[in-house]
């Protein structure tokens, strides 16, 4: 969430950066009395407060002095005091709650360097890698969800049958592909010297994929997609959207050495996405479901430069995998009215499908500045000084593998209805070359 501080002293800058988000405003109007409001409470609190301890070391020198009656006036007049300032700690704690509510439903500040923009149509491409969309042929452009069924390796009718509308199910060559998928993008996270200069190795996580309500309003996914999530109310659970949500929170209180930044997680999981109002939109094959599996890339920094040089990271790390996957994709550089709400920044991961005939986003690569670490209350604090600093977080996927999925089926359909496997995959497929056609 934001800084409560800048709120108040920059509040045209902070109206400003909501303001190119295309942000309602009135949550930050509301702030800014209520802190008003705050600061006249504890203003009034404290000298009651005061008041109250010096009257009681009154009492105490009237009664050594003898003086019973004029202390006995004094207790009821501090009794009074002290009834007062339980009063104003009540409201202060409870406009302080409202504050902090208020503060979860509004969003980040745009990094400067976001272009501007109100939709997805002012997002700028930054670059295209691979073969031109024009220039696949016929028997590429055959939809994922007919390669899956006629080869047998994807299962949607079964799918529903047992989970309902927008559930699917890998089988024989479908599982193993993507088992092969994610297993490589592990082993890749793991490897240092697969990424760019100067980035490291990121530690395999496995986490829950269930988790407390603070660990979700900790990334910003509540109060704000509480209708897009899956609560499990009788233990009070989220399942989660994307292990972004449990990574993000695994130093949730805690004060981080210095020395140990940037600190770089990767984790595979099964992700949870009711997707409120998507029924009927892009919900053929793999491309929208309310479980799919994922890789994801996070870390925490210090600050903006280590931060956006992590984000780079991420983003080169996610872009070699789709080169060895041997997809075409873009980058897109998200308009400031496109963010997520935690996002700063973000570049999205488009791969081409020829088959669908359309970019189907893999990754979004997100720095988030504070913004996340300071409702999880991730600091850090270098040794021998005072004082502790918000940490800044950045994630991306590498990858959102049902679109992946989708894409390299189709991309690398062959004229007999064989899908050729990617040649950094095949070791993990005892050496095949291809999903073999249909009998």
């Amino acid at each position: 969430m934001l800084d409560l501080r800048r709120i108040r002293s920059e509040p045209d800058a902070v109206r400003a950066g909501l303001s190119r988000r295309g942000a309602d405003l009135a949550p930050l109007d509301r702030v800014l009395e209520l802190d008003g409001s705050l600061r006249t409470l504890t203003t009034e609190r404290d000298d009651i407060r005061a008041r109250v301890n010096a009257t009681s070391k009154q009492i105490g020198e009237l009664f050594k002095a003898g003086e019973r009656d004029e202390a006995e006036i004094l207790k009821g007049e501090s009794k009074a005091l002290g009834d007062r300032e339980k009063e104003l700690a009540a409201e202060t704690d409870a406009v302080d709650a409202e504050i902090r509510d208020a503060l979860l439903r509004i969003p980040n500040l745009p990094s400067p360097d976001a272009p501007d923009g109100l939709s997805e149509d002012d997002n700028v491409v930054l670059r295209t890698h691979g073969a031109d969309p024009s220039s696949f042929a016929e028997h590429q452009r055959v939809p994922h969800w007919d390669i899956g069924t006629e080869l047998g390796i994807i299962d949607g009718e079964r799918a529903v049958k047992i989970s309902g509308s927008m559930f699917t199910m890998y089988r024989g060559w479908g599982a193993r592909l993507l088992r092969a998928m994610i297993g490589h993008s592990l082993d890749s996270s793991a490897d240092p010297s697969l990424g760019p200069a100067g980035g490291g190795a990121w530690e395999e996580i496995r986490p829950p994929t269930l988790v407390k309500t603070e660990t979700m309003i900790g990334t910003g996914h509540l109060p704000k997609f509480e209708e897009e999530a899956y609560h499990v109310a009788k233990d009070d659970l989220w399942t989660i959207p994307t292990a972004e949500v449990p990574l993000t929170s695994m130093a949730a209180g805690e004060i981080l050495d210095h020395d140990d930044l940037p600190m770089r997680f990767t984790a595979y999981t099964s992700c949870f996405r009711r997707e409120a109002g998507a029924a009927g939109r892009d919900t053929r094959g793999l491309l929208r479901s309310h479980e799919f599996d994922k890789v994801e890339l996070m870390g925490y920094a210090d600050g903006e430069e280590m931060a956006i040089a992590l984000q780079e990271e991420v983003l080169a790390r996610s872009e070699r995998l789709l080169q060895e996957l041997g997809l075409s994709y873009r980058i897109l550089d998200l308009c400031a009215g496109d963010l997520g709400g935690s996002a700063a920044r973000t570049w999205d991961i488009e791969a081409y499908a020829p088959g669908v005939d359309d970019w189907l986003e893999v990754s979004s690569v997100s720095w988030f500045a504070d913004y996340q670490a300071r409702r999880a209350d991730v600091r850090w604090k270098k040794a021998g000084e005072k004082g502790t600093q918000i940490c800044h977080t950045v994630n991306g996927s590498a990858m959102g593998w049902p679109r992946t999925v989708a894409a390299v089926l189709e991309t690398h359909r062959q004229a007999d209805g064989s899908i050729a496997i990617p040649e950094v995959l095949q070791p993990r497929l005892g050496g095949a070359t291809h999903i073999p056609a249909p009998e």
